[in-house]
């Protein structure tokens, strides 16, 4: 009977302690980690809070610029924190510890090990080898101008040479998405390497935050690639205010959705003394966007039949798009892509089938995205007079180069442009990285920035104008 007893008391303090552990377990607050996803390192920042139901959570991603991410269940049960976001795919499970939360972060069919804290994460160091570093051997000047017609302030950094005057001057254009001075993607400074190379060379370089983004003012969100045209024309402006540089020598150098801008503005402004196109395009959107879908799918070995599905679903939703003469509401593409079976196939894990009709209808929808599918670059080329070079990787999954540099090529000369030099790079990607595959996943993995062979010819190219 004492032994009973005994084995009683000792089983009862055993669940005594479990409970005041579990208890002691707080999970509230502020948890920090880092997402290691192949080349790229991503702050994630979880704000726990206890509520009358149970707990409630918002994600950060600093480093994307996203904060305040809604978290649409978070579960709390013995030492098991769970957090799904629906309408993102992401579901995370860890083991609570003595000052830790262990476990794995999903999206999107892929798993990685992620860790959180309470401490401040640290983001391990990236190679970029061709990043520059101050001090420089140039002037750099923080710069802000007005595109007075959108109500805009711009800012930027303005490079020269230490000495002389009278210089030749580009302004660099960014590619799509909301992107800072410097172009910053996937850990690359494209246009911090480009202005250096450039300045360090004779050139005057400009190059300022996109509208909304970093320093500058403005709704990114509402703009089309017509409104970022006109802070390129301000940009022109502003330039032609600065005696150091030669009002008639300011050209511009325009990467991705940047080189469809820089023909925009010099089809209409006798003000521009010559156009470099970075990977631009000579495709109307739909096409082009048609296009990347089935090159990046192919190169990430998708099956066919997915391929095929997914090209079809796209055409679909573009055709919808091109064929209406007004923009097309959020509603509207909500309703029609409920109509579309082929949507079923495409609804990731872990997702609701209404979140993914709502974000997919929420992006095709945005203002952005109905110009850039009606766009054709065409017409806006056969107007341009002054010098233009073209240049793509052979490895652009993006904008494909043989098909790019032809339409570019030929609408130039059906405008009567005999100024017209076009390029093509064996093993370069959209960035201009030297590279295996192309494909968008790889670009954080590269320590180039850059093609030397690129930065060089531009360098000549442009002091020959």
């Amino acid at each position: 009977m004492k032994i009973k007893s005994l084995k009683f008391i000792v089983i009862l303090l055993a669940f005594l302690f479990s409970g005041v552990f579990s208890y002691s377990q707080d999970v509230t607050g502020q948890w920090n980690s880092v997402l290691s996803i192949p080349g790229m390192n991503l702050r994630l920042i979880f704000h726990i809070e206890k509520t009358d139901d149970g707990y409630a959570s918002t994600m950060d991603s600093p480093d994307q610029g996203a904060p305040g991410i809604p978290i649409t269940t978070t579960q709390f049960e013995g030492s098991t924190l769970s957090l799904n976001a629906s309408n993102l795919g992401i579901q995370y499970e860890g083991l609570f510890k003595t000052d830790s939360i262990v476990g794995t972060f999903k999206q999107s069919g892929m798993s990685f090990p992620l860790t959180l804290k309470k401490t401040e994460a640290e983001i391990p160091a990236l190679v970029r080898p061709q990043e520059p570093k101050p001090p420089y051997p140039y002037r750099a000047e923080d710069i802000t101008f007005e595109n007075t017609k959108a109500g805009v302030t711009l800012a930027g950094t303005l490079t020269m040479p230490s000495t002389g005057s009278n210089f030749i001057a580009v302004i660099l254009i960014t590619g799509s998405g909301a992107q800072n001075r410097d172009e910053e993607i996937m850990g690359h400074k494209p246009f911090l390497v480009i202005a250096d190379y450039l300045t360090r060379h004779g050139i005057a370089v400009l190059r300022y935050d996109d509208r909304g983004t970093a320093h500058s003012t403005g709704n990114f969100s509402t703009a089309t690639t017509a409104d970022f045209a006109t802070d390129t024309e301000s940009a022109i402006a502003y330039l032609k205010t600065r005696k150091e540089i030669n009002p008639h020598k300011i050209g511009l150098i325009g990467h991705s959705e940047g080189g469809v801008i820089a023909p925009m503005v010099a089809a209409r402004s006798k003000d521009v003394a010559f156009v470099v196109m970075l990977a631009g395009t000579g495709l109307r959107g739909d096409e082009l966007l048609l296009m990347q879908t089935e090159l990046i799918a192919k190169s990430s070995e998708t099956p066919e039949n997915i391929i095929a599905q997914a090209v079809k679903l796209n055409a679909l939703l573009y055709e919808k798009i091109v064929n209406e003469k007004e923009d097309v509401s959020l509603q509207e593409m909500v309703d029609f892509i409920t109509t579309l079976d082929e949507i079923d196939t495409f609804v990731p894990e872990g997702v609701s089938k209404e979140d993914f009709i709502k974000n997919s209808a929420m992006q095709i929808a945005s203002p952005w995205f109905q110009y850039f599918l009606r766009y054709d670059p065409a017409p806006a080329l056969e107007k341009v007079k002054c010098p233009v070079l073209a240049v793509n990787g052979a490895k652009d999954l993006q904008v494909p180069s043989k098909e790019n540099l032809t339409a570019i090529g030929t609408a130039l000369k059906k405008g009567g442009n005999a100024k017209v030099t076009t390029k093509e790079y064996p093993d370069l990607n959209h960035l201009f990285q030297k590279c295996d595959t192309g494909l968008p996943t790889e670009y954080a993995t590269i320590e180039q920035t850059f093609s030397p062979e690129v930065l060089k010819d531009l360098g000549d190219w442009i002091l020959l104008q």
